[in-house]
């Protein structure tokens, strides 16, 4: 049995928080008759997210007995579990999880942070194929 993890990036709780920000934004133009130059690079804030909305990427990872694979975008990529030596679980400062493959023969491969699915799940799943893994909480940010 495989374990997949679907996701794309049009969702509604990011699409309200848009809405929200625009909406702020547009209030204290009108209502406090904010000046653009305030304004300005508070909205270009929400770009990134806006860009999500209309691009709908779709990220789907795959873990079955023999293989790893994922696709995010444009990005994919496709591991044995035989060159898996350990998956490292890394739980940064804002909370996020960061996902290194440590293979057999010494090269580390990042998954793209928007596809690592479910940590916990994800490493039950890993252990239950014979993939050793690894937490740790609190590390710095470095590339590894």
């Amino acid at each position: 049995m495989s374990f997949v993890h679907e996701s794309n990036g049009r969702r509604l709780s990011t699409a309200l928080i848009v809405a929200a920000v625009w909406a702020a934004l547009i209030a204290l133009g009108i209502g406090l008759n904010a000046s653009p130059w305030v304004l300005g690079p508070l909205a270009l804030v929400t770009l990134p997210a806006i860009w999500d909305l209309l691009r709908d990427p779709k990220v789907r990872v795959t873990l079955d007995d023999t293989a790893l694979s994922w696709q995010a975008g444009r990005r994919d990529g496709h591991v044995p579990l035989a060159r898996i030596r350990l998956a490292r679980f890394d739980t940064l400062w804002d909370f996020s999880v960061r996902l290194t493959l440590e293979m057999t023969d010494g090269a580390r491969l990042r998954l793209p942070p928007d596809c690592t699915p479910p940590h916990r799940a994800f490493e039950s799943q890993l252990q239950q194929r014979g993939v050793a893994t690894v937490r740790h909480h609190f590390v710095p940010r470095r590339d590894a």
